[in-house]
């Protein structure tokens, strides 16, 4: 209840339903882990991206054999079966992203197992997008414990829809490099509000990647997070350190206070989100106009305030 709750996005819903998108799915671990020495090289010639020319067939045989990644490849085929449910999911994702972006072209989804690559859990790459079933087999699956518990806690098939709609937002909310914090905070809400738009029914925190505790202080702490930030003169700062202290994936962000423990990581992000939010509730604007616009305007015309 907590989760639907704190869904803050004045979104209003649109009906995406009539959008036409084509899916395309293609099980690779299947036909890679299937494979044997004589149809190996067919599966070269469908797949030629995943498979370097510096590497030996022999190199692959292992792979296929290896016991390691055998037990990859069974959990993977016992948490997601068919991919029916994900694929309806998908769907419903690529129509909400075709709705704002009507020169959208689907990806090609190609799953596999990356051998527990956790940083490239969804990749977006040109006309494709792969997917590493073995990084969505359940926070709680005993081939994670060697995992923080603040990253494997979004090791969830639940999580695969927000990551893919994370990286579609990294196409389309890149907006170059920034120096100032400021800059920073505001081009990770851009990318948080496409990733609200196109997932509309997930919760903040499953689009955070938050328990429901540390939604629940960056709620209850919006006004003090906001503060600090303003005190400390973050706002238009360039130091370097900013990024790691309050946008990457952490398991506290560090203000280096009291409250560091208790805070959540990507605390940056989440307000600058809340920025964005304000922005686009009080502009008649397009997608493409709050892409172009530059932080220190886009701030300005927000009015935002913290909720106390």
């Amino acid at each position: 209840m907590f989760l639907l709750s704190c869904n803050k996005s004045k979104i209003a819903a649109v009906d995406a339903s009539k959008v036409d998108v084509k899916l395309q799915v293609e099980r690779f671990e299947q036909k890679f882990y299937n494979a044997t020495p004589e149809t190996l090289p067919l599966l070269k010639n469908e797949y030629p991206y995943l498979f370097p020319i510096f590497n030996h067939d022999s190199v692959w045989i292992n792979r296929i054999n290896d016991k390691q990644e055998r037990i990859y490849f069974k959990l993977s085929q016992d948490v997601f079966g068919d991919f029916i449910t994900e694929k309806n999911e998908i769907t419903q994702l690529f129509k909400h992203v075709k709705h704002y972006h009507p020169n959208f072209k689907e990806p090609k989804i190609i799953t596999l197992i990356t051998k527990l690559d956790y940083q490239n859990k969804v990749m977006y790459v040109d006309s494709l997008l792969f997917v590493s079933l073995d990084m969505y087999l359940g926070k709680n699956n005993d081939i994670y414990n060697e995992f923080p518990e603040y990253i494997a806690y979004n090791f969830e098939k639940s999580q695969l829809a927000v990551d893919i709609a994370i990286a579609i937002s990294e196409i389309y909310g890149f907006t170059g490099s920034h120096r100032q914090f400021l800059d920073i905070i505001i081009s990770e809400g851009k990318k948080m509000y496409l990733v609200d738009i196109y997932v509309p029914a997930i919760s903040d925190a499953q689009k955070m990647g938050y328990t429901s505790e540390k939604m629940e202080w960056a709620t209850l702490n919006e006004e003090q997070v906001w503060k600090y930030f303003v005190e400390k003169n973050l706002l238009y700062s360039t130091d370097p350190k900013l990024y790691s202290r309050f946008i990457s994936d952490a398991p506290f962000s560090k203000f280096y206070i009291d409250i560091d423990a208790d805070s959540p990581g990507r605390i940056g992000t989440w307000l600058g989100w809340q920025i964005v939010r304000s922005y686009m509730s009080k502009n008649d604007v397009t997608l493409q106009q709050l892409m172009e616009i530059n932080a220190d305007e886009l701030f300005k015309k927000s009015k935002y305030k913290p909720k106390k």
